[in-house]
């Protein structure tokens, strides 16, 4: 009985230890951020949609500038004819307008700042979820970010699926309808109607 059992034990015993434990493969990889940002269509079309807007207020401005400069020269010019109170009173309201086209400049530039960081926010968030998305669907246990913000020190570039979030990422963009296309569709129809 007592060989039974010394052979039972060394059975089990033997099994066990032939049992290797399981790894599973921990699949990982990275994205470049800043190579993300700069090459994903949708973050370009947001930076030229700012970008425009920038062009077009800052237009008006400084047309609102260029004759605050007139008004300024002519000053120069009138004020020995036209004497010391006068130059006093108009030099005033020049200063006056200076500091309002300063203002101006500087509530402009914070209105855009704040709509495109709204939109920018928005994009990062998708950019987050689409990432977190292809990692389930493709089986990765880590997806690490790098670039301006570096979270990784060093990786080997065979890990780097930074092209291929920008191709998925550019073709889900591709794919979607777009919410300004239509109206300036029906803009230019209007136009050559006219």
């Amino acid at each position: 009985m007592k060989k039974a059992l010394v052979i039972i034990a060394l059975s089990v015993f033997a099994v066990s230890c032939n049992k290797t434990a399981e790894v599973k493969e921990v699949k990982t990889a990275y994205v470049d951020t800043s190579v993300l940002m700069k090459e994903y269509t949708e973050a370009k079309d947001l930076e030229a949609k700012y970008k425009a807007q920038a062009e077009e207020k800052g237009r008006q401005l400084q047309a609102e500038i260029s004759r605050f400069k007139q008004d300024a020269a002519n000053f120069q010019s009138q004020a020995q004819a036209n004497g010391q109170a006068w130059a006093q009173q108009r030099g005033a309201e020049l200063q006056k307008r200076e500091q309002q086209l300063g203002y101006a400049q500087q509530a402009l530039a914070q209105q855009l700042q704040q709509e495109s960081g709204v939109e920018m926010d928005s994009l990062v968030s998708g950019v987050k979820k689409f990432i977190k998305d292809y990692g389930k669907k493709n089986g990765y246990s880590y997806i690490y970010g790098t670039g301006d913000a570096a979270t990784i020190l060093y990786a080997e570039e065979k890990y780097d699926i930074t092209k291929e979030i920008i191709k998925a990422l550019n073709d889900k963009y591709k794919a979607e309808p777009k919410a300004d296309a239509k109206p300036a569709a029906e803009t230019k129809e209007g136009e050559a109607k006219k």
